[in-house]
């Protein structure tokens, strides 16, 4: 079982504590690096990183450091034509629009996938900077269409794990393979309406972005799974088998898996998780690979149980989400904490408000997303697209549609009137969350949607411990130190 390492000392072989990548830009670079710093898994969220880079890069880029990033980029070229595309010296003005990044597609522009490559090179760069632990970059199954170009980004700037939920990411080992040796690939993706056996699939080809270079690092693989009997699936053949799993229970924030069975809510509009939810922890220590288990476990006396089943640990999201290294707004997460430890959050888990169709967990703070008042005086639109679905035309040719986009567009594209019931437009939320909001102009700047996990009494005890501006380093004490030595 691997041990909690002293101040300064290199990470040993598996994290005991792996920082979950939440949200866009939650789990920021200067969040994975903090935790990396002190010898544990520091993660950053690989989910719209282009879009968030193309934001950043407009708002001028202050103190220097996305362009300090852009210089290590082993193709200088490619990362001046995204300066010259996206940076605005001094910043746009305060009611100026984001210049958008281009929309994920199946057959993608260079400039989009030079875009994808070099934000996720920027951010796993900037969190490796400063000491010699490892780093995490976490992605979505669901975005499929983003996955080639955003892993190639990250292992191109030594991104240690890779990992994947929201689905199951079984073609993602191999995909990792071929990348580290600069190979094109195929990955499939999941076209709604396509006739049985016909197959979709977009297309990376590293040389004709960047040229030859010598070989990567392969990066270790995680799986993010919510049942056993999913560990025993992908452990079954070497092209399929990950290198661990992150075992990922419903209180966790973001996506949670539906339960199993028939969809049943309580009183407050919830699903239902019954015994067929609970993960068979002894069953996934038998595949032989280490796991950390993840939803409610931001606790020593979790990690201590897990680790008698098996478990070489735990992933850990909204202790680290509320710490003063997380990229969530600075008065949003003061707010998030207050109301926390005075009893006054709650954390819904809505099962129609994301376009996945997932049940996703929304902290109702006033003035967000969380407020239909709010939501509803926010137009219909569709302009990031991360979370659309491929759908196949009655033409033969593949479009895009989203239960959040405006109703009458949905329809006409052949969507079910009931799936834009309740369903909220994550992808312009979540880039409220940290600041990025697109302006509308007269309309104001779209509102934040938040996510964190259900069991939030950690926020409590990390306040009581170390007040209302903790760190990264504190949430890591409180679970490996304090705890052990009684205080």
């Amino acid at each position: 079982m691997p041990t909690v390492p002293a101040e300064g000392q290199v990470q040993v072989e598996f994290p005991i504590v792996i920082q979950g990548g939440m949200g866009v830009g939650v789990s920021s670079w200067r969040l994975a690096a903090a935790v990396s710093a002190a010898g544990q898994l520091g993660v950053v969220s690989g989910v719209a990183l282009d879009a968030s880079l193309a934001r950043r890069l407009q708002l001028g880029d202050e103190d220097g450091t996305l362009r300090q990033a852009l210089s290590a980029f082993p193709a200088p070229e490619i990362a001046q034509r995204v300066l010259d595309r996206y940076y605005v010296a001094g910043g746009i003005p305060a009611d100026k629009p984001f210049r958008p990044a281009p929309l994920l597609s199946m057959r993608p522009r260079r400039h989009a996938n030079e875009l994808a490559v070099v934000a996720n090179f920027v951010e796993v760069h900037l969190a490796k900077q400063g000491h010699s632990g490892v780093v995490g970059i976490n992605y979505l199954e669901k975005i499929q269409l983003a996955t080639p170009a955003a892993v190639y980004g990250a292992m191109l700037a030594g991104v240690d794990y890779i990992l994947m939920g929201a689905g199951l990411p079984s073609e993602i080992p191999s995909l990792i393979d071929a990348l580290a040796h600069h190979q094109p690939v195929k990955l499939p993706v999941a076209v709604e309406g396509s006739p049985a056996g016909e197959t979709h699939a977009v297309a990376f080809n590293p040389p004709d972005l960047i040229g030859q270079l010598p070989p990567l690092p392969r990066p270790r693989f995680l799986a993010i799974v919510s049942a056993a009997s999913l560990v025993s699936y992908l452990a079954r053949s070497p092209r399929t088998c990950p290198d661990g799993f992150v075992l990922e229970g419903s209180t966790a924030g973001g996506h949670s898996a539906r339960p199993r069975g028939k969809m049943v809510l309580d009183d407050n509009g919830e699903p239902v998780y019954g015994e067929r939810d609970r993960i068979d922890l002894a069953k996934v220590a038998a595949s032989g690979l280490p796991f950390w288990v993840a939803g409610g476990q931001a606790d020593p006396r979790q990690l201590a149980a897990v680790q008698a089943a098996g478990a070489t640990g735990i992933q850990v999201g909204t202790a680290f989400a509320l710490c003063r290294e997380s990229g969530i707004s600075p008065q949003l997460r003061h707010q998030l904490l207050q109301r926390a430890t005075s009893g006054q959050l709650a954390v819904h888990n809505d099962p129609a408000a994301s376009p996945t169709g997932f049940p996703f967990k929304i902290a109702q703070l006033d003035g967000t997303a969380a407020e239909d008042s709010v939501y509803q005086a926010r137009a219909r639109r569709c302009d990031l697209g991360y979370l659309r679905t491929p759908y196949l035309r009655p033409t033969g040719q593949i479009g895009f549609r989203c239960p959040a986009e405006p109703v009458d567009d949905y329809l006409r594209k052949g969507g079910a009137g009931e799936d834009t019931t309740g369903s909220r437009c994550l992808c312009n939320g979540l880039m409220g969350t940290i600041g990025l909001g697109q302006r509308r102009g007269g309309n104001g700047t779209e509102p934040p949607i938040i996510t964190i996990g259900q069991d939030i009494d950690v926020l409590s005890e990390l306040h009581r411990r170390f007040g209302d501006d903790y760190a990264a380093a504190d949430v890591l004490h409180y679970l490996l130190t304090a705890a052990r030595s009684g205080r």
